[in-house]
């Protein structure tokens, strides 16, 4: 079974060992499981990596509750990634994954009337959420107020964070996360 009815996930290589096992690439028939992880905590890393991408696409309030339409964005934005780098679309989306993924976070404590901040070592689930939640993120405010497709968009953001270009809007974002965090050690 082929994503999209294209992209051969036994092809795609994840190159990050830490999220490897985060990050499912399983073939899948239809990525619409219907929210059957929702209830058990850290079962929605069996849940395939470009289904959790499209419920990522789903969070603004045009497409809010659209699945089909989220759908539809992500087929089109992978064959733009196809297009423009000529490989597997989830090969780029692991990667991107892997750089725009925050390494280490802020956590406040309060020592008796003091917050004070202390960085910690993100989860690797909760780098893979974030990353997605990012580029998700960086596609809706890059086609907003502008006359290019949310697709071309998506697929710009998925294939700068994969060549870790500081002009993606989620690489920035995780390095804007980790040097507060590199303040706070």
């Amino acid at each position: 079974m082929k994503v999209f009815n294209k992209w051969d996930p036994a092809e795609a290589e994840v190159a990050d060992l830490s999220i490897k096992g985060y990050m499912n690439l399983q073939p899948r028939a239809v990525m619409h499981s219907g929210g059957k992880h929702a209830r058990q905590q850290f079962r929605k890393s069996d849940m395939h990596v470009v289904e959790r991408l499209i419920n990522k696409m789903m969070r603004k309030e045009k497409n809010t509750g659209q699945k089909q339409t989220a759908y539809r964005i992500v087929e089109g934005a992978f064959d733009i990634i196809h297009e423009r780098t000529k490989e597997n679309p989830l090969t780029i989306l692991a990667r991107a994954i892997s750089n725009s993924g925050p390494r280490e976070e802020v956590v406040r404590l309060k020592y008796g009337g003091i917050t004070v901040p202390k960085a910690v070592d993100t989860a690797p689930q909760r780098r893979v959420d974030s990353a997605l939640m990012l580029l998700s993120q960086g596609a809706w405010k890059a086609s907003f107020k502008s006359k290019r497709s949310i697709q071309s968009c998506l697929a710009d953001e998925i294939i700068a964070a994969s060549n870790a270009d500081p002009k993606s809007f989620a690489v920035n974002k995780r390095d804007s996360a980790e040097r507060v965090a590199k303040a706070a050690r």
